[in-house]
C-alpha cells in the first residue's frame, strides 16, 4: 500500500499543523558569526574558522586541511536532521504529501483556449494520484523496474510528475536536453538504453526523424493538449505512441503499488554536455540527492508560503536540486511559458518569493536598470545613486538602512521581480562582485552565490545567510568536505599565504557513483581516496570562505611557455560594457592571446552615435577598426582594474554581430563556449588576427 495510507489522519494532520506553525513562528535570527553554540567535544577535533571547521585528512600526517562546515563538523549530513527516515526521493515525495496535500504544488498559465491568464495550480495531493498513474500506466505497458526513463521537453508540471512516477516505481530517469540537437539525444538515448521517452509535439517530429537508429525505445509519450494528433508508428520499429492523457488513463484504472527504491538506488542518470567529446553520463543516487539537499538546506530553509518560479532547465542538477528542496518544504512552484522573452510577465504574475537564477540573467537585469537609470538623467538619476550609496553604506556598517530608500527609489525596481523576493540565488558560473552588491541593494533579502557541479549532485559550497562578504562562493555545504590539492603547473600550493590555493577536492555522500559506462573518465576524476577532482581553482579567504580563481582544464601554454587559463580572462572581460560574449584563444606557437567578442548591440551603437561614425548594419560597424580599437582599449583598462598579467591581455580582437548560440554550435546547454567548435568556427579570423600581430611587430624598428 502506498505509505501516505499508512499514516492514520489524526497523524498527518498534526504533521500540516507543524509545519504551518513553524512557518508563523521562525526560529530567531542568526546572532553575528556562525551562530553557533560552543561545542567543546568538536574543539578538541577541529580548528573552527568562522563558517568553516578544519581537520586533518589523516591524523598521522598532522597536516590540517580538509574543510568542513562548522555546521557539522565532525559529521557529514546524509539525511534531514528533522526527517532521518527520508533517504530516497520517494520518501521525500511522501512526506511532503502526508504534510501539505492540500497546499498548492504546480503551477502554469495557459488556459485551455490557448490564452494566458493567472497561474492555475493543482495541490500536492492531486499531484501525488497523476504520479501513481503515470507509474502505474508504464507498468501496464510492461516496463520493468530499473528501466531508464527519458524526458523530451522543458520545464511542466508533466515532467515533475514523471520523476516523482520514477522515483516510486524505481525507474531511472534520463533528462534529455531540448536544445542538444538529434545526434546528442539519439547518442544518450542508445548509450543509456531509455526504453521510453516522455515528449511534446515540438520535440516528437525530432524524434521520430531517428527513431529507428534508436532499437532500446518501445514507448513514446506525447505531453500537450488532449486533442494532440498521434502520428502513425513508425513500421519495423515495434514502438508504440500515446498520449500522455492516455497512459494517465491506463494506469488510473489499474493502480499498481509502489516499488520503492533504496537509498543507494540509481535515480537518476544527467548527462553533461561537455565542451568536447560525447556527453558522460553522471550516475546519481536517491542518496546522493537528498544528502545534498539536507546539507545544504541547514543553512537555507523554504516555508509552505514560499513561490518559486520554475524557468532554469529542469535538464541541470541546479535546478533539479532546488526541486527537491523545495518539495520538502512544501514550496508552490509556478512554471515559465516556456519563452525566455516572456519571463517579465511570468514573474508578474506569479510574484515569487524566491529566484534562483545564473549570472547571465542577472547581468542582463543589471544592465537594463544602470542603463534605465542613466538615460533618466537628473533628478531622478541623483535620487537613485544617493539612495543607493546611503543603503550601500549601511549594510557595510551592518545597519539596517532607512526603509525611505526602498520606497522612493527600490520598491519600482523589486517590482520587476514580482516585488515579494526575499531570496535570490546564483550559481552555474561566476557572479562578479558589483553586480552581486548591486542585487543585495537594488533588491534587498539575500542574495546567496553557490558552487557545485552534476558530479556533486548540486551544491559543494554555498554563501551563508547573513553574510555581508561578497567575492566567494562560501563554505562547505555540510554533506561534504573540502580540501586543496596543489597545482604545481600553475605555481598554486596548499602553502601559500596569505591564502592557501589549489584545485578543489570534494568527498562525502553526495559525490556521484561514476560516469555510466564509463569506468576509465570515472578514475580520471575521483581518486582512491575518494576525493572527486573537480578542474577548478580556488582558495581560502579568511572566515573559511572559498573563492574560485581559476580553472584548471582548458589551460595551454603559450610560445613562451606561461600557462593559460581562458575561462578566468573571459570572466575578467565579461565586465567590458561592449561584450555579451567573449571567447579567448591561443596555443604554443604563439606568444600572445586573441578574442572574439560577440557585442552588446545597443552599447556598441551608442558608442558609435557619440563618435559620429555612420554605419549601414551593425556587420559593417564590428568591422569597422575604429570600433575594435574601442573595444579592446576598454578590455585593457577591465584587465587593469583585475590585475591580469601582461600575457593574460588579448593583444587583438575580432567583433562579431552574431551570438554564440546552442543552434550554431558555440555553446553548451548549461552556456559555456565550446572551445574546439569555437576555435573551427572563427579559425579564419584568428588567423587574421596573428597575421596582423605578426605583421605589427616586423615592423617595430629593432633595436
Amino acid at each position: 500500500m502506498p505509505r501516505e495510507q499508512e499514516q492514520s489522519p489524526m497523524d498527518a494532520a498534526q504533521r500540516r499543523l507543524s509545519a504551518v506553525s513553524a512557518h508563523l513562528q521562525p526560529p530567531p535570527a542568526p546572532t553575528a558569526g556562525c551562530g553557533l553554540a560552543a561545542n567543546p567535544t568538536a574543539g578538541e577535533y577541529t580548528h573552527v574558522q568562522g563558517y568553516s571547521a578544519i581537520l586533518p585528512e589523516k591524523l598521522q600526517t598532522g597536516k590540517w586541511n580538509v574543510y568542513r562546515s562548522a555546521r557539522s563538523p565532525l559529521r557529514l549530513i546524509n539525511r534531514f536532521p528533522e526527517n532521518p527516515d527520508i533517504g530516497t526521493l520517494h520518501d521525500n515525495f511522501i512526506y511532503a504529501v502526508e504534510t501539505f496535500r492540500d497546499c498548492r504544488y504546480l503551477g502554469t498559465r495557459i488556459r485551455e483556449d490557448g490564452t494566458v491568464g493567472d497561474y492555475k495550480w493543482i495541490t500536492y495531493g492531486e499531484t501525488s494520484t497523476s504520479r501513481t498513474a503515470i507509474g502505474s500506466g508504464l507498468i501496464h505497458h510492461g516496463i520493468l523496474e530499473g528501466a531508464r526513463i527519458g524526458l523530451y521537453f522543458i520545464n511542466r508540471p508533466e515532467w515533475i510528475i514523471v520523476d516523482h512516477a520514477c522515483a516510486a516505481y524505481s525507474y531511472v530517469s534520463v533528462p534529455l536536453y531540448d536544445t542538444l540537437g538529434p545526434d546528442a539525444v539519439q547518442f544518450i538515448v542508445n548509450h543509456a538504453t531509455v526504453e521510453v521517452i516522455f515528449c511534446v509535439p515540438q520535440t516528437l517530429s525530432t524524434l521520430l526523424s531517428f527513431i529507428t537508429q534508436m532499437p532500446c525505445v518501445r514507448l513514446v509519450v506525447v505531453v500537450g493538449e488532449e486533442d494532440v494528433k498521434i502520428p502513425p508508428t513508425p513500421a519495423n520499429t515495434g514502438v508504440q505512441i500515446i498520449t500522455y492523457l492516455k497512459l494517465h488513463n491506463q494506469g488510473k484504472m489499474s493502480p499498481q503499488p509502489f516499488r520503492p527504491p533504496k537509498p543507494d538506488d540509481i535515480a537518476t542518470i544527467c548527462y553533461t554536455s561537455g565542451t568536447t567529446g560525447t556527453p558522460k553520463g553522471a550516475v546519481l543516487s536517491h542518496e546522493n540527492l537528498i544528502a545534498n539537499v539536507a546539507g545544504s538546506s541547514l543553512g537555507i530553509r523554504f516555508y509552505p508560503s514560499d513561490v518559486y518560479i520554475s524557468y532554469l532547465p529542469l535538464a541541470h542538477i541546479y535546478e533539479r536540486a532546488n526541486q527537491v528542496a523545495l518539495l520538502h518544504y512544501g514550496v508552490a512552484i509556478g512554471f515559465y511559458q516556456g519563452d525566455n522573452l516572456k519571463l517579465m510577465d511570468d514573474l508578474a504574475a506569479l510574484r515569487p518569493t524566491v529566484f534562483a537564477s545564473v549570472p547571465r540573467l542577472y547581468n542582463r537585469i543589471y544592465a537594463a536598470i544602470t542603463n534605465a537609470v542613466k538615460e533618466s538623467g537628473g533628478l531622478k538619476e541623483r535620487l537613485f545613486h544617493t539612495a543607493y550609496n546611503a543603503k550601500r553604506q549601511a549594510l557595510l556598517s551592518g545597519r539596517n538602512p532607512s526603509p525611505m530608500w526602498d520606497k522612493l527609489v527600490f520598491n519600482k525596481i523589486k517590482a520587476r521581480l514580482g516585488g515579494r523576493v526575499r531570496l535570490m540565488s546564483s550559481g552555474a558560473s561566476p557572479l562578479s562582485s558589483d553586480v552581486m552588491e548591486f542585487l543585495r541593494i537594488c533588491f534587498g533579502g539575500e542574495v546567496l552565490e553557490g558552487y557545485g557541479m552534476t558530479e556533486t549532485s548540486c551544491v559543494i559550497t554555498t554563501m551563508d545567510i547573513g553574510d555581508k562578504l561578497i567575492g566567494h562562493v562560501g563554505s562547505p555545504n555540510p554533506s561534504c568536505e573540502v580540501k586543496l590539492v596543489d597545482v604545481p603547473e600553475m605555481n598554486y600550493t596548499s602553502e601559500d599565504q596569505p591564502y592557501p590555493r589549489g584545485e578543489i577536492c570534494a568527498r562525502g555522500p553526495i559525490i556521484f557513483r561514476g560516469y555510466y559506462k564509463d569506468e576509465v573518465q570515472t578514475r580520471e576524476v575521483i581518486d582512491e581516496d575518494g576525493w572527486l577532482h573537480t578542474g577548478d581553482i580556488g582558495l581560502w579567504l579568511p572566515g573559511g570562505r572559498l573563492k574560485i580563481i581559476d580553472r584548471k582544464k582548458n589551460i595551454f601554454k603559450l610560445a613562451q611557455g606561461e600557462y593559460i587559463a581562458p575561462e578566468k580572462i573571459e570572466n575578467v572581460y565579461a565586465k567590458c560594457k561592449f561584450i555579451a560574449q567573449c571567447f579567448v584563444y591561443g596555443d604554443s606557437f604563439n606568444s600572445s592571446l586573441v578574442a572574439i567578442v560577440a557585442v552588446e548591440p545597443e552599447v556598441l551603437k551608442a558608442w558609435a552615435a557619440s563618435e559620429g561614425i555612420q554605419y549601414e548594419d551593425l556587420r559593417q560597424l564590428c568591422a569597422d577598426p575604429r570600433a575594435r580599437a574601442a573595444v579592446l582599449a576598454d578590455m585593457d583598462s577591465i584587465g587593469k582594474e583585475a590585475q591580469l598579467r601582461g600575457f593574460e591581455f588579448a593583444k587583438a580582437v575580432t567583433l562579431v554581430a552574431e551570438p554564440f548560440t546552442l543552434e550554431n554550435g558555440l555553446l553548451t546547454p548549461t552556456f559555456k563556449v565550446k572551445r574546439p567548435q569555437a576555435k573551427a568556427y572563427f579559425a579564419k579570423e584568428i588567423s587574421d588576427m596573428y597575421a596582423q600581430l605578426r605583421e605589427t611587430e616586423s615592423a617595430r624598428p629593432k633595436l
